[in-house]
């Protein structure tokens, strides 16, 4: 399976976060740069960050472990809204 769900979440700027990211298969990560977010999971595991969004705007999120061959499709929305 390689995409997040959900897909898409909208959050509030300066607004604490814990975002979970769970996997049912294999390893996997989440890394969004202009958030400074990177967190990894193991095949089956669970892991959690906790952050705030200090800026607005839209903002993609890729795997950053390579999971297969839809690796590159692994992406998730995140719109940081006032």
């Amino acid at each position: 399976k390689f995409s997040y769900d959900p897909g898409e979440i909208t959050l509030k700027k300066g607004e604490p976060v814990v975002l979970v990211l769970k996997s049912t298969d294999v390893a996997h990560g989440l890394r969004i740069r202009e958030l400074n977010v990177n967190i990894k999971v193991k095949a089956g595991g669970t892991s959690q960050v906790q952050f705030t969004p200090e800026k607005t705007g839209d903002f993609i999120g890729h795997c950053s472990v390579f999971c297969g061959r839809g690796h590159g499709s692994l992406i998730l929305k995140l719109h940081v809204v006032d």
